[in-house]
């Protein structure tokens, strides 16, 4: 007879799985503290509520991984690549910050996101980047009446 423990296989899983159920417990709490409410549909809380329905459902299935035992060893994490991820959000919130707006953070994010996975034409895909950041723009901004962030590009549209 085999003797199963609960110790876990995979303790950084556990670890995400306790930050992402605190994360979930807070994003409650936050919800249940809104004081808009919506005179008919679905309040602006409701989304907050499914935020944190799909962090629990993410935190349980971390357990599940954490508690699981496999023969696979885990592959090592590809630094080079989070550094590109790190530079492509810093540059998203850096444009933002400064002044320069969305569509050109927006560029920043995908270029430096697809040089992450390993795309080598920088130029390209900011250009896609760009492209892709008018149209979320325009969509956003003139379409849906939703403010995004504006910077001298933006004001030109």
């Amino acid at each position: 007879m085999t003797e199963r423990s609960l110790k876990p296989a995979n303790r950084p899983a556990v670890v995400v799985a306790m930050v992402l159920f605190t994360v979930a417990a807070v994003t409650y709490w936050d919800a249940s503290r809104m004081t808009a409410r919506a005179t008919y549909g679905m309040g602006a809380n409701a989304a907050s509520y499914f935020i944190c329905l799909f962090l629990v459902v993410l935190s349980v299935g971390h357990l599940f991984a954490a508690f699981q035992t496999s023969a696979d060893k885990a592959e090592d994490a590809d630094w080079k690549a989070i550094g590109w991820i790190a530079v492509a959000l810093s540059g998203l919130i850096g444009s933002i910050w400064l002044g320069a707006g969305f569509v050109l953070g927006s560029a920043l994010l995908f270029a430096f996101t697809a040089r992450a996975f390993g795309r080598k034409s920088l130029v390209v895909d900011g250009v896609i980047g760009l492209v892709m950041g008018v149209i979320i723009f325009l969509v956003f901004n003139k379409l849906l009446s939703l403010a995004l962030p504006q910077g001298p590009f933006e004001r030109l549209l």
